[in-house]
This record gives structure tokens, C-alpha cells and sequence, in this order.
């Protein structure tokens, strides 16, 4: 199974705003990025997504799953661009800062490192591993 990465600006859509609607899950929208739409046409339902808060806190800080495939995205006037819906798994206990993972030479290739800018992109299987070893992820929701 891939893994994901999924960025929101916290003063919008915060961590504790997923959790808090985890039980049903939340759609993932307004993605205006070809790449970015590519990426979530490519996700598959039990994918697991790193939560990332960008521009405030930059950090990881909680692991979520896809939970509904890509769908059209009724946001968007165009209707070039769908989203996902997805659900809190499990927080970080630690968030993992964008500092330390530009600072940790095993994720010097990591999408997020050089081209931090898209909102949707794809995970390694090392880059996971290394992440949730520097966030160390709590126990799974109940609800997941």
C-alpha cells in the first residue's frame, strides 16, 4: 500500500478539527493542482496519510486514512478536480517539524524537502518509517 501526505493550514483545518470528525471521516478538498489531483486519484481506500500542518506549525503531526476513493469535488466550478475523504488514526506525540526532516540526510529526497509547496504527494515506505520513528504515533482511535 502507498502512503500519502496531505497538507492544511491549521488556522482552517487543524488536526484537532479531523479528530473531532474522525468517526465519519471528512472530505478532502479544494485542491487546485493537477499533480496534486493526480496524486488523489491515485489513493486507494486503508491508505494511511501523514496530516501535515503547513504554514503554521509546519510539522507532522498525526497519521489519517483514506477512507472513500476520489470523488468530484462540488467546490470546484470547473469540475476538473475531486477529492477524498479521510479520518484521524492515530497522533503524533511529537510532531515531526519541516526543520528536522530537512535536517535528516535520509529524507533528502522527500517530495515535501523539494517541493514543499504541494498540498498532496506521495510517501516513500522508508520515509514513512523514519517519520513516525521521530513522531512516534500514539494509539490507533477507536473510531479507525
Amino acid at each position: 500500500m502507498a502512503h500519502w501526505l496531505i497538507k492544511s493550514e491549521p488556522n482552517k483545518w487543524s488536526w484537532d478539527d479531523q479528530v473531532k470528525a474522525a468517526r465519519e471521516g471528512t472530505f478532502w478538498n479544494g485542491v487546485r493542482n493537477h499533480l496534486a489531483k493526480q496524486h488523489l486519484m491515485a489513493m486507494k481506500v486503508g491508505e494511511q496519510v501523514f496530516f501535515y500542518h503547513s504554514n503554521i506549525g509546519k510539522a507532522v503531526v498525526g497519521i489519517a486514512e483514506v477512507i472513500k476513493p476520489y470523488y468530484p469535488d462540488p467546490s470546484d466550478a470547473t469540475g476538473k478536480f475531486g477529492m477524498v475523504d479521510v479520518r484521524a488514526r492515530q497522533p503524533f506525540a511529537k510532531p515531526v517539524t519541516l526543520e528536522a526532516i530537512k535536517a535528516d540526510p535520509r529524507l533528502s529526497d522527500m517530495i515535501l524537502v523539494n517541493n514543499s509547496r504541494l498540498s498532496v504527494q506521495p510517501v516513500t515506505d522508508e520515509e514513512w518509517t523514519i517519520i513516525c520513528g521521530l513522531g512516534e504515533p500514539g494509539k490507533v482511535y477507536a473510531f479507525a
